[in-house]
């Protein structure tokens, strides 16, 4: 019988198989980042989009797809007090990226750490 997270991770990478050939080195760049990030994070397609969660049978947390661009963003279910304080304001809950650069890849390795804190 096969594994539920070999299952999820395995839709993960067929769904980014299915992204443009300009996004689809993107797409494996920032799964694989996620991965890196947080090896605990359970990989599966959410709405038809690849998606993370904290466990094989909880709600995902983080989520990207191929829209004009690659958005990356949290779902409700993510503890939002570790990411900023709603009480201030606006809390940075999704992103656009067309690439990945050291920049990029350093801040969404820091919202992967809070997300799964």
């Amino acid at each position: 019988m096969e594994d539920k997270t070999d299952a999820g991770a395995q839709e993960v990478q067929a769904k980014i198989e299915t992204f443009s050939d300009k996004y689809r080195a993107v797409a494996l760049q920032l799964h694989e980042l996620i991965l890196a990030t947080a090896p605990n994070l359970q990989p599966r397609l959410w709405y038809g989009m690849p998606g993370y969660a904290l466990s094989t049978q909880g709600p995902v947390v983080l989520f990207f797809r191929e829209d004009k661009y690659i958005s990356f963003g949290l779902t409700e279910s993510t503890n939002l007090t570790e990411i900023g304080n709603p009480d201030e304001g606006l809390v940075d809950v999704a992103w656009y990226l067309s690439s990945l650069d050291a920049a990029s890849e350093a801040k969404i390795a820091d919202v992967v750490r809070k997300v799964v804190a």
